[in-house]
């Protein structure tokens, strides 16, 4: 399936030169695969203004043999997955950072690689529950101290032993839910934002796939960070430009 694909790639290059008339070599796709593993790809430029960051996470399977080779010889290895955690910017709905990491790495761990990624102030950090460690909040607090981090605390919460004296952000969270609800906190906190993140998985789902086809890591963190920049593209020529008449 991967060697397919960078067949078509391969194919449509060749084709768009030759109705460009020019006189060039198309790379085979042998050589397409091996520089995808040092290939650099362009992160999303920002305005420089702070950044409100969703953070999820998906899984996404890696191609093994094709359907005849299964039926023919059977398979004997376990299908295996990725993580694909994304940040997104909730101003515009870009993805703004992205990660692959292994399946048996919890989310929150992956924190601080992602905030390293944002070269901008970050002026809030949300996301679900999964993200609700102490680890998550140092990892903001140590980048963006003021930055504020809207997670949900789990429902066996309990207070900090300074929480009447100087409550942290996860204090002040369950405070709110205690005396409001947990709805009413939802919407007071802008927790809600988070269905903009959903929303990007879903598109990455649905526009690139739910595998990853290259075999190995450096060629899989190229796949994501193209497929990425490509619906990031394509919501830039999606989105509306709105200019005040009056």
């Amino acid at each position: 399936m991967f060697r397919l694909a960078l067949r078509q790639a391969e194919g449509l290059i060749g084709s768009i030169i030759r109705l460009l008339g020019l006189d060039l070599a198309v790379p085979d796709h042998s050589t397409l695969s091996r520089r995808a593993e040092t290939l650099e790809v362009p992160r999303p430029r920002l305005s420089g203004a702070p950044v409100h960051l969703i953070v999820d996470s998906t899984g996404l399977k890696l191609c093994g043999a094709g359907e005849w080779l299964i039926e023919k010889h059977g398979t004997r290895t376990r299908r295996s997955w990725r993580k694909l955690h994304l940040g997104v910017d909730a101003d515009t709905g870009r993805v703004v950072a992205a990660e692959l990491t292994t399946n048996d790495l919890d989310d929150g761990s992956r924190v601080g690689p992602l905030l390293d990624q944002i070269d901008t102030a970050v002026a809030s950090f949300t996301a679900d529950g999964a993200y609700d460690q102490d680890g998550v909040y140092g990892e903001v607090a140590a980048r963006h101290p003021d930055a504020a981090v809207v997670v949900p605390p789990r429902s066996t919460a309990v207070s900090s032993a300074t929480a009447e004296t100087d409550p942290t952000q996860r204090d002040r969270h369950l405070q709110l839910i205690a005396e409001r609800g947990r709805m009413a906190w939802q919407k007071a906190s802008g927790y809600n934002w988070r269905a903009l993140v959903e929303a990007d998985i879903s598109r990455y789902k649905r526009v690139i796939g739910d595998a990853l086809r290259s075999r190995t890591e450096g060629r899989r963190a190229t796949e994501v960070a193209i497929a990425t920049a490509a619906l990031n593209r394509m919501l830039q020529l999606g989105r509306p430009a709105y200019v005040r008449l009056a």
